[in-house]
């Protein structure tokens, strides 16, 4: 069996952590090729989110007159609230089957919903809970966060772990910044844009970033089905056979036994994490409602991450605060997003770096 070496300080972001000896080895290869699948799945569900977020509220006020702020808050909640539902499903499924099944399903599922909200604008009434209903069902697809992130913690070595997840969350916030930069990048189509009557399609700067979405779903659903494989490996780095695992050029490790799981370890993480976010929740509800009433965007920026939540109200806030046009907005809206973005990206370098140096130095 290959023997892993240590990481130096000049390991590329999404590079395995193998001497070129241990390339060669096509177990080895096939192992980081599914990884970085997974890699590009975690950016894809981040764009998903972020590519349409600065356009909601303009595209909502579009199709529907009778659209308030209040409810645009309900077709943000929609995607978490999806996520939230869909994410134990695809963990289940996953624990049981082969995890190619719950992603091409959620992708899939995440394509179709994207299409949804670009048709929208179409029915002649009650177009918000259309958008609303889109939202939920592209959240829902998002929920095969949990499934990525078991499947790179089953298949790195203990010393590769960190490393990995630390490149796994680099490709979320790369997807977070990318997501407006593209919305920023087809802001030029403008409100109008034109009209496909074979599909009854109107491609618009509001409808193109969800199609364009459809289209990286379907390449990743292509990359899942073809290069994706199940593998497994222990703390050090030894293939073992999954419960979800089948082929005929694996051989069992015998003498192995699984570790018994903390449950009252994974319950408190699990509860200290909602505690969190709640709190961030609560945090983002007072300092949105407090820069409205005093018309300051400072307060918003004073966030710890302000990419997450500043994305989800800069568009209405802006165009209140300084009479941008929905276009103008949009565009804006977009750039700004994405320069604060990069501050996420050099967050996530530092942490693989000193990962490297102080924990396996």
């Amino acid at each position: 069996m290959p023997q892993l070496v240590e990481p130096d300080d000049t390991t590329p972001l999404l590079r395995d952590d193998a001497s070129s000896d241990d390339s060669q080895d096509e177990d080895y290869k096939s192992r980081w090729r599914s990884i970085r699948v997974m890699y590009f799945t975690m950016f894809l569900s981040s764009v998903g989110f972020t590519i349409v977020i600065t356009s909601l509220w303009p595209y909502l006020q579009q199709i529907d007159d009778s659209a308030n702020a209040s409810f645009l808050g309900w077709v943000v909640a929609a995607y978490s609230l999806g996520q939230m539902v869909a994410s134990p499903i695809f963990g289940l499924w996953s624990n049981y089957r082969k995890r190619v099944e719950p992603l091409v399903c959620s992708i899939f599922i995440n394509m179709s919903a994207n299409v949804y909200y670009a048709y929208s604008y179409l029915p002649r009434t009650n177009n918000k809970f259309h958008m609303l209903m889109s939202r939920a069902f592209v959240g829902f697809g998002a929920g095969n966060v949990a499934v990525v992130r078991s499947y790179v913690a089953g298949a790195t070595s203990l010393k590769e772990r960190t490393s990995a997840m630390a490149n796994m969350s680099a490709c979320q916030a790369l997807g977070f910044i990318l997501g407006p930069a593209l919305q920023a990048c087809l802001a030029f189509i403008g409100e109008q844009g034109f009209t496909v009557k074979i599909i009854y399609l109107q491609f618009n700067m509001y409808t193109a970033p969800a199609l364009l979405a459809s289209v990286f779903g379907l390449i990743n659903i292509l990359l899942v089905l073809l290069v994706l494989r199940e593998h497994r490996v222990d703390d050090n780095g030894r293939q073992i056979r999954a419960i979800n695992y089948t082929s005929e050029d694996r051989v069992d490790i015998h003498g192995e036994t699984e570790e018994t799981i903390d449950q009252v370890a994974v319950l408190t993480s699990n509860i200290l994490f909602f505690i969190v976010m709640f709190i961030f929740a609560v945090f983002e509800t007072y300092v949105f409602n407090y820069s409205i009433e005093v018309g300051r965007l400072e307060c918003i920026l004073s966030l710890p991450w302000p990419l997450c939540m500043f994305s989800r109200i800069a568009t209405p806030l802006s165009m209140d605060m300084f009479a941008w046009t929905r276009k103008e907005a949009v565009l804006y809206n977009g750039i700004i997003i994405c320069c604060i973005g990069f501050e996420s990206i050099l967050v996530f370098l530092v942490v693989k770096v000193a990962s490297q140096r102080y924990l396996h130095g």
